[in-house]
């Protein structure tokens, strides 16, 4: 195995710290070769599809990439900006506005589990520029073993081919972190005075199959509980938001109530409009400006619905560098 650093860098190491930010990922190009090997590395992730090894490799390279990969290139050419990947662009607008207010006693990098820049890659400039401290922040509020779990193991993967590793502090969650509950607040309450208020604020999570909960993941109780401290910072009623889950797949049960099967059924029940939130999305991917702003409002708007209005991620906003600068601290300081 290759080790990356040699002895005598073991007495040059400085006192700086290092912070990565990880966020999911995105293919290079919106275009069917990237988006196979984008998919290849991400659904072949034991922690994503959790089946053993042979029946995962038949069903991710024998059957869903072979009919994914050419309609997921096109959806994402939907998506895809002057500037390339909205997911890969924000975030390193986060990454670069965190390092602003941190100073010069961190170093700020993002990296992609999936895709590039990758973790090792990071973690292995990091390193190089001296510092011994490292503070590693996946960039999903609520944890699950899908998200936080396999951002820790392509971690400690990397860190394995580190003949000194860092002192770590790993960040699993922050889904009741005070700044960030403010954070989602006040972004809807921006957008309620420009745009006015609808009749219902849904609030929308990822997904995951209903068996990890069963397991012992804790992703479905942060969510709750996520939502119910935004609406009670926004001062809701019971009735005028509501929480459902989204981007399920396969033939097993998820999470429920469903994003989709919602939205079609509101308009029925007197519900004409709503305002969409994703809290659990650091920035705007295709799961938010496909699946929500545009194929999810379509469902809304054919069953009756009247005014549908999506509201954007915190993305690389001035609160959301605030925030995950004060989690460095917090994290600088035990």
């Amino acid at each position: 195995m290759k080790y990356y650093g040699q002895e005598s860098d073991l007495h040059n190491r400085q006192s700086r710290t290092g912070v990565l930010l990880v966020n999911l990922g995105t293919p290079a190009k919106p275009i069917c070769p990237r988006l196979r090997d984008y998919l290849s590395e991400f659904l072949m992730d034991p922690r994503v599809i959790e089946l053993p090894a042979l029946f995962r490799t038949i069903l991710v390279k024998g059957i869903i990439i072979n009919f994914r990969a050419h309609k997921s290139a096109a959806t994402y050419r939907e998506i895809w900006t002057e500037e390339g990947s909205p997911l890969l662009i924000n975030t390193q607008g986060l990454g670069d506005k965190t390092a602003t207010l941190l100073g010069d006693e961190y170093q700020v990098e993002i990296a992609m589990r999936y895709g590039q820049p990758s973790v090792e890659e990071k973690l292995r400039k990091l390193h190089n520029a001296g510092t011994n401290n490292l503070i590693v922040i996946p960039l999903y509020p609520q944890y699950s073993g899908s998200t936080n779990g396999s951002t820790f193991d392509a971690v400690a993967k990397a860190l394995q081919k580190f003949r000194w590793v860092p002192n770590l502090k790993f960040v699993s969650h922050y889904y009741d972190q005070p700044a960030y509950i403010q954070a989602i607040a006040d972004s809807v309450k921006s957008h309620w005075d420009t745009f006015g208020r609808a009749q219902k604020l849904i609030m929308s999570f990822h997904g995951v199959p209903k068996k990890y909960i069963t397991k012992g993941d804790p992703y479905q109780q942060q969510c709750q509980a996520t939502a119910l401290a935004i609406a009670k910072k926004l001062a809701l009623k019971d009735d005028e938001w509501m929480l459902v889950f989204q981007s399920r797949f396969g033939a097993q049960e998820w999470l429920q109530p469903y994003c989709d099967e919602t939205l079609k059924s509101l308009p029925a029940q007197g519900i004409k409009s709503v305002d969409m939130i994703c809290p659990g999305f650091s920035a705007d991917c295709l799961e938010t400006l496909e699946e929500i702003e545009g194929e999810n409002k379509e469902y809304f708007m054919k069953a009756g619905g009247e005014d549908y209005r999506y509201i954007s991620c915190l993305n690389d906003s001035p609160a959301h560098a605030a925030l995950m600068a004060d989690i460095v601290h917090q994290h600088s300081q035990t």
